[in-house]
Order: structure tokens, then sequence, then C-alpha cells
């Protein structure tokens, strides 16, 4: 448990963020409330009794002062693409994981290109995407392959019932789109590959309760950088139930509206993933409820792992390389369900 050590979150006051600061709690941390909005922060911590500490990613003694005897970092506050390294940096200068929830490919590129040198020769930590996109398809990944050291391909297939966008996706998907120059993006031959074409249409065999849904190929997710990062898979693959798909991409789609007394959505989920090596297949479906929502007890539960020194290596590292994935899917069980098919 958190043995109330303090865990500063950035972007306390987002949608994905208070979750995360409730779920802090719940573990018996103190979280330290920081952002952008000192409004925000004040009227948050008015509400919480927490400690509000606000700070800009332009302004790096706010930052240092934001972290100051925090244990970790966590930032919730995209567009990653601004906000990822300044935090990183201010993490560095303290000596303190970091870890994020960032759901934009580009920006956990970025991560692993400009501090992979720079946080192992610090044994520092540092996590990218520790989210529902790229976190828990990693863990799923990595525990389907079991002793499987390669495999030819890993298809990881969303299917939501729904996704209405918090203001922050929208945010982080008009930089994405910016950065591709329009273009839509995928993972293959061992890297990620820029095309114009639209992406196809098929039906995906996702297990009962779900059965087959259509879904959109290679509506491709933050796993084609947290997989590759660490498992040797040439070829993955994410796919998106079309309703779900139709709604994240329509601007007048509204925001998650609560539906129970934790404040989650009635979105329900199931992954499902299959990897493939010769022959052979294996498979995880994890399922639960509100993918905002299940962020919170993923990041949290590494935040502990961390700090309990229940890792597997320094650096930049995704939820796969960093944690032993059946375990960490394991502890998620108040939270998820988890089918780990041979």
């Amino acid at each position: 448990m958190g043995s109330e050590q303090m865990v500063t979150v950035f972007g306390a006051y987002g949608h994905t963020g208070r979750f995360v600061v409730a779920q802090l709690r719940d573990r018996g941390f103190v979280p330290v409330l920081s952002g952008r909005d000192a409004d925000k922060l004040r009227a948050l911590a008015y509400e919480s009794g927490l400690e509000a500490r606000p700070a800009s990613v332009d302004d790096p003694d706010a930052l240092d002062r934001a972290l100051a005897g925090a244990a970790a970092v966590i930032n919730c506050a995209g567009p990653f693409a601004t906000t990822a390294a300044p935090v990183i940096e201010a993490a560095l200068r303290a000596g303190i994981p970091y870890l994020d929830v960032a759901a934009e490919i580009e920006a956990n590129v970025d991560t692993f290109t400009h501090f992979a040198d720079r946080a192992r020769a610090a044994g520092a930590v540092i996590v990218p995407a520790m989210a529902f996109y790229g976190g828990l398809g990693d863990l799923l990944t990595t525990a389907a392959m079991g002793d499987w050291t390669a495999a030819d391909e890993a298809h990881i297939a969303y299917g939501l019932n729904g996704w209405h966008p918090t203001a922050g996706t929208r945010a982080a998907g008009v930089i994405s789109r910016q950065r591709r120059d329009g273009r839509r993006v995928r993972y293959t031959n061992g890297q990620l590959e820029y095309r114009h074409d639209d992406p196809p249409t098929m039906e995906w065999p996702f297990p009962a309760p779900m059965g087959p849904r259509a879904v959109i190929g290679e509506f491709t997710m933050a796993d084609v950088v947290t997989v590759p990062s660490h498992l040797s898979i040439p070829e993955v693959r994410t796919y998106m139930t079309v309703e779900a798909a139709r709604d994240v991409l329509a601007p007048d789609t509204p925001t998650p509206a609560p539906a129970d007394e934790l404040g989650r959505s009635a979105q329900t989920f199931l992954v499902d993933v299959v990897v493939r090596s010769g022959g052979s297949e294996r498979r995880a479906v994890a399922t639960g409820q509100d993918i905002y929502a299940i962020t919170a007890p993923l990041v949290v539960e590494a935040v502990d792992r961390i700090l309990t020194g229940r890792t597997r290596t320094v650096g930049v590292a995704s939820a796969g390389e960093l944690f032993d994935a059946t375990d960490f899917l394991r502890a998620l069980s108040p939270h998820i369900s988890v089918d780990l098919r041979p």
C-alpha cells in the first residue's frame, strides 16, 4: 500500500486525473494536485482537502515545486506532445519515477527516443502510456506470449460498445492528426508506416459475450509503440469496433456521463489479444467498464510496484517490460476480468 507517500498528479482536475486521484487515496497514497489551471486546482483542493500546487510546462521552477517531496509523478495532462517532456525533465531533476497515460502514438515515440539513454544512465524509471491504450494491451500481449521469445504477429482488438471522448482525447487527436499531416499510421515490417488510404473494415471474432463484430482494421493505438519496444513482433495491428470509432470521430458525441457511484460511465469494453507464431496461436481477453476509469488502477498499481521494487528494468519501459505481466493483471482482478487462453 501507499504508506501515505506523496504522488503528484499533473492534470489532476481532468476527467482521468480525478479517477487517478481517487485511486491513489484508496491505495493509501497522498495525491498532490497539480496542473496548469490554478482555478480548477483550487476547486478540486477545496472539494478533496488535498494540497494544490499549480504549475505550467513552460515554468521549470513551478514544476520543481509541484514535485518537491513526492515519491513519483503521474502525468494525466494532454496533449502529451506538449506536456510529457517538461514533466519528465522535472521528474529527472527530482530523481523520482515518471508515469503518464498518453494514448498519443507520436508522443510515446518521442519519450522512448529522447529519454531512453538518459533515464537508463540515471537509473530512473519512466513509463509512458500506462493506461487503457498502450499499457493494458501491452500487458495482455506480454502475458499471452508466455514463454515465447518472439512471434510473427500480434492483434489487439478493442470491443467497445461506444466511446464518448473527453476534451483531452479530442485535443490529443487534433495534435496527432497535425503531426501526421492527415495520414493514418500502422506498425508493419518492424516499423511505423504512414499511409493516405482508408483503413479496412472487417469482422473480428470477439469471444462471448460480445461475439463477432464489425471493426475498423488498423485503427492504430499506442500499443504499436509499447509492444514492439520490448517484444520481437514485426506486425502489431489494432482494431476498433465500428460504433466506437464512429463515436470518437463524430464532432457532436458528448463527453462521458457518470452512471454509477464511482463516477464511471456505462461504457463497457472487451480487449481481445491474439499472438501468432508459426502455426500456433495464443490469446488473452480482458473485460471491464469505462476505459478512462480503468486507467486509474492500471497506473496506480504501476506506481505501487515501482515504489516497492517490483520491477524488472530501469530507463524508459512499457508496462509489459517493466512488470510481471501475468501477476500485474491478476492484481487488477477487482477492476477487470482477464482470461489467458492457450
